[in-house]
């Protein structure tokens, strides 16, 4: 029984640190305004993780009366993936700003720290920020268009109003493009000690 014990307390252990090297982050100061900008991020996303719980509702809702009453609706499979597109729009910036971001580069964690902000400060700085900025200028007029011709569904008893959500993306990019200022004035306090660092309270 002990030695069960044991190998489970191994196993688990050894979930622990396979968990550790997976979710590998990278430590940077924070900063007056950046922790600023996370709160904007932490409370927008706190308020849209809730359309999670909204999403799973209608799906469960929607199969149970399209299985057990024979009665399907269109407009409910459109409301199902408006709900998690938005959440997961949103989702974005809220992942970023906690640094929960898969990491493809397996050489990452092999590195200093300073190397690693010095990868993250020119990864946001010459591909995050000019990819932000382009997606935003030609997200803006998409959803413009879709406002103003009053944009609906193509299927019969769809949902009216398709703009609500195209509208997501513009501002999807927006915060995404927050949590990338506060990310990068995290990397320029480490670098280069500006904005002045402050002890971070979490």
């Amino acid at each position: 029984m002990e030695e069960k014990t044991q190998e489970t307390g191994e196993h688990h252990a050894g979930l622990v640190d396979v968990e550790h090297e997976l979710i590998h982050h990278t430590e940077l100061p924070h900063t007056t305004l950046s922790n600023g900008l996370d709160a904007v991020i932490d409370t927008l996303g706190a308020w849209f993780s809730w359309l999670w719980i909204l999403t799973v509702g209608v799906i469960l809702y929607s199969v149970i009366a399209r299985y057990v009453f024979a009665q399907g609706s269109v407009m409910l499979e459109e409301v199902q993936w408006h709900l998690a597109g938005a959440a997961w729009l949103i989702g974005l910036s809220y992942t970023l700003r906690h640094d929960d971001h898969v990491r493809v580069d397996v050489l990452h964690e092999r590195f200093s720290r300073k190397t690693q902000t010095w990868i993250e400060f020119l990864g946001i700085l010459l591909l995050l920020t000019p990819f932000l900025i382009i997606a935003f200028i030609e997200s803006v007029p998409y959803a413009v268009s879709s406002f103003e011709q009053g944009e609906r569904s193509v299927a019969p008893n769809g949902l009216p109003a398709r703009w609500v959500l195209k509208s997501f993306l513009p501002i999807s990019l927006g915060l995404l493009g927050i949590a990338a200022l506060s990310r990068l004035l995290r990397t320029t306090s480490l670098l280069f000690g500006l904005p002045r660092p402050i002890k971070s309270n979490g």
